[in-house]
């Protein structure tokens, strides 16, 4: 299984990272595509969705 990140935690390398989950569950349907994906360098913090400030899990993505 692939690590799995949260929102406030420190990106290990840098990558395309991909949203997977809500930390607090919850309504996923106003998610929009385009925020599904983030961008982050190592050591970059992984953000809080950008339309909900949500705390969020992130993949890196292959």
């Amino acid at each position: 299984m692939a690590d799995r990140y949260k929102t406030g935690e420190k990106a290990p390398e840098k990558g395309t990272y991909k949203f997977d989950g809500l930390v607090e569950g919850g309504n996923e349907s106003n998610i929009t595509e385009d925020e599904k994906h983030i961008e982050l360098s190592n050591g970059d913090t992984f953000p809080p969705l950008r339309s909900n400030k949500e705390a969020a899990y992130w993949k890196k993505s292959n």
